[in-house]
């Protein structure tokens, strides 16, 4: 069982930025695939960007230039950096992760949410004009 802890999310104007972390345990940290989601109210969750154990990335196009993925594997942590914060990326932030020691990779699924099997609790990221 692996077990997720967001950490980082706040308030900012637009234009600014925030770090989200999310530390893993209970598991191979760096045999798993891991990806960032968001869901505001009354929508559905959308991936925002995967890393694989390689540290191979996709990204939404929405986030594009904006947002930074990385990974420590010797801390078990996933980073989000976010810059150029927009009205429209306030939302509660999720980490999820799925095993993937062969480093199996298809971009159609990177960002899909049933592809991942573990889920954080999330942290809330709330953008002003």
């Amino acid at each position: 069982q692996v077990l997720l802890v967001e950490s980082g999310g706040g308030s900012v104007q637009a234009g600014g930025s925030l770090r989200l972390s999310c530390a893993a345990s209970g598991g191979t940290y760096r045999f798993y695939s891991m990806a960032w989601f968001r869901q505001a109210p009354w929508t559905a969750r959308e991936g925002v960007v995967g890393i694989e154990p390689d540290g191979t990335t996709t990204y939404a196009d929405s986030v594009k230039g904006r947002f930074t993925v990385s990974r420590d594997n010797a801390k078990a942590t996933l980073y989000l950096q976010m810059n150029s914060l927009k009205p429209e990326d306030t939302a509660m932030y999720y980490c999820a992760a799925v095993w993937n020691r062969d480093n199996s990779y298809e971009p159609s699924v990177a960002l899909t949410p049933a592809r991942y099997r573990y889920w954080g609790q999330g942290t809330q990221v709330a953008v002003s004009s």
